[in-house]
């Protein structure tokens, strides 16, 4: 057994309220820039809906992914070394432009320019792409029409994979139809999943693609990658980019500068429903092949929960000791919210185990369209009976559930709806005075007290709580420099020289301590800014990356410096 440390997300799917501040923030922090307008490292989907790219979910078309050969072998599902190099100049088999969205502003001169009239000017939209006058039709965040567009080819390839296993069935196809397009919805936020197996690691001919052995964050190195983009086809979740002014690929960073020093990613700070939990997995490296090789696909979900480790095993913190893994790593892995609702509670689930990459960012199934229904037919919505019978009744259906994070087994989707429903019953005991009932926390195999540790992990829990994160350590700075960041290209942050490495010293900026100590105390401090101390700020969030912002420099003559 080798023991290495992963960082990992877990997102509560019931706290979602669709309002992409997540979204948002990563990209003003992140892909605000020529040549990533269509890239989001971080998108919100409808479901059911289409996905971002459209139909990402159809490997049949995009061939992302590892399947087992004849053997019994993992290979990549878009093909191996000999086909990629034969196709490594066209690399056909990736969504093209469309099948993201064509990035637009708006021209807003014609309402400066407008002339007096009694009705309100609009501002046309216009193509970052062409720059020409455009119609806007769909994009990443729009995407909440409920079960897909009715074109042809255009519907949740979830729901169209149902409804053909129902006409083999012979069964009424139209009443799944109904049943997914009528009677509910939920968001499910998308980023990066730093699998624990990455096919686009493994695609890339250039070796540009890399999983940091200090954290498990997969990273891109500017430096090799050489623009090949057989990372898109293998990433099967679709969250790898090509940045066409750059030439270079870029993905989700998971914020590594700020995790570094013990700050959430952007997307977890800014979650308005704190639905995001970070923390630490200790895994076994050595067993991640033989995992990624289960040949039933429906095993593939317990295959990846055996990878986790008990970070309180005697057995396990000696082997973490031995291969390098602090102290502090170690105590934040014991306090993981993550590890507790993946491995201890078994709330959360991955997503699309099938693809077979191992997954690290985990997600608990919503429950609330139950209770939500149930409560509109005049049912006691958080009765043990009662919500115990709808789960077997559901109109967000099991089955689909289990297409999206357990390959198709509706048995572990039930045990979680059952595990997340009964906690929601025995806390409404205790808050009616009525007194706690082991009998609902036995009949999902728990205790009473860790119904009462989940839910305030789920519910009520503090930000030290939801965001256990160790930083890194000193004698890892090496490791930690910015060597890789999808930023390090012309123009790019990580292209300024730092005065402290010495000048064309050719060293790299450590960015985790350099530039984000400062970061953390400005985002921690209690008191409010001194009069004076926002003096010449400038607000970027509606500069376009083009030429020089205003005020971005000091007027002549003021008493500072030009530059």
């Amino acid at each position: 057994m080798r023991v290495m440390a992963q960082v990992g997300m877990v997102m509560n799917l019931d706290k979602c309220i669709g309002c992409h501040t997540c979204s948002v923030t990563c990209k003003q922090a992140w892909t605000n820039r020529a040549g990533t307008e269509y890239v989001w490292f971080n998108n919100v989907e409808t479901r059911p809906g289409q996905g971002y790219p459209r139909q990402y979910e159809d490997q049949e078309r995009w061939r992302g992914g590892w399947e087992l050969n004849r053997r019994g072998r993992l290979r990549l599902k878009g093909g191996g070394r000999v086909k990629k190099l034969l196709g490594i100049f066209a690399s056909p088999v990736q969504p093209e432009l469309k099948d993201y969205y064509e990035p637009w502003t708006y021209d807003y001169k014609t309402l400066i320019e407008a002339p007096l009239g009694d009705d309100f000017p609009v501002a046309r939209p216009k193509s970052l792409i062409t720059g020409e006058d455009t119609k806007v039709t769909w994009s990443a965040n729009w995407d909440d029409d409920l079960g897909g567009a009715p074109q042809k080819g255009e519907l949740d390839p979830i729901v169209a994979k149902l409804r053909r296993s129902a006409e083999l069935r012979d069964e009424a196809s139209e009443k799944i139809k109904f049943e997914f397009e009528k009677t509910f919805m939920f968001y499910l936020p998308r980023i990066c999943e730093h699998c624990l197996n990455p096919s686009c690691m493994a695609s890339c001919p250039s070796g540009a693609i890399y999983k940091r052995a200090e954290d498990g964050i997969v990273l891109v190195d500017q430096d090799r990658c050489r623009g090949w983009r057989q990372c898109i086809t293998g990433c099967p979740y679709k969250k790898m980019y090509f940045n066409h002014k750059s030439g270079k690929a870029e993905k989700c960073t998971f914020c590594y500068p700020r995790v570094e020093i013990g700050l959430p990613t952007v997307c977890s700070e800014t979650c308005v429903g704190r639905l995001r939990y970070l923390g630490i997995f200790l895994y076994d490296v050595d067993a991640v092949t033989a995992a990624a090789s289960t040949p039933d696909p429906q095993d593939l979900y317990r295959a990846q929960l055996d990878l986790l480790l008990d970070p309180s095993d005697p057995e396990v913190i000696a082997a973490a000791r031995r291969d390098g893994i602090p102290e502090d790593w170690l105590d934040a892995a014991r306090r993981s919210p993550i590890y507790k609702l993946a491995k201890v509670y078994q709330v959360a689930l991955p997503l699309h185990p099938e693809y077979r990459t191992m997954p690290m960012v985990w997600y608990v199934p919503p429950l609330s369209p139950i209770v939500d229904l149930l409560s509109s037919q005049g049912h006691d919505a958080e009765d043990a009976g009662t919500l115990f019978g709808a789960i077997g009744a559901l109109r967000i259906p099991s089955e689909y559930l289990a297409e999206l994070f357990t390959a198709g087994d509706t048995s572990i989707i039930d045990g979680v709806l059952r595990r997340l429903a009964a906690m929601r019953a025995y806390m409404r005991g205790i808050s009616l005075g009525t007194g706690a009932d082991e009998s609902i926390a036995e009949s999902v195999g728990m205790d009473g007290r860790t119904v009462q540790e989940m839910y305030r992990l789920m519910a009520i829990a503090k930000y030290a709580e939801r965001y256990v994160i160790p930083n890194a350590h000193v004698e890892q700075a090496h490791n930690l420099e910015e060597m890789g960041c999808s930023l390090d290209f012309e123009d790019g942050p990580g292209m300024y020289p730092s005065d402290s490495f010495g000048e064309g010293s050719g060293k790299p900026v450590p960015v985790a301590v350099e530039t984000f100590y400062a970061l953390k105390q400005r985002q921690t401090t209690d008191g409010e800014a001194q009069p004076g101390a926002l003096r010449g700020r400038v607000n970027l969030l509606n500069w376009d990356g083009r030429g020089v912002p205003e005020g971005i420099f000091p007027p002549k003559g003021d008493g500072r410096a030009d530059h």
